[in-house]
């Protein structure tokens, strides 16, 4: 599960670079409920993990809130379009 989480939130960071590709912006409609679906997947498995390595999941919850923050912000230069 925390591999998954890593995964998820690698994933999340190649669809926010995709983003920044200028007349492609539009693709963070799309990657930001990703991200956010990619954070809840992540905190879940902090919560439910037992073991006292948690590092795969800790790095899928901040490459997703890096992708959110990132994506709302292109979204706003871009006027939601570009």
């Amino acid at each position: 599960m925390q591999t998954l989480s890593l995964l998820w939130g690698i994933l999340a960071l190649f669809g926010m670079l995709i983003g920044f590709v200028p007349l492609l912006g539009a693709l963070n409609w799309l990657n930001i409920p990703f991200s956010v679906f990619g954070i809840i997947f992540s905190c879940v498995v902090l919560a439910t993990t037992r073991k006292p390595n948690k590092g795969a999941a800790v790095a899928g919850l901040v490459a997703c809130c890096i992708a959110v923050f990132f994506g709302l912000i292109r979204l706003a230069l871009g006027g939601g379009i570009l």
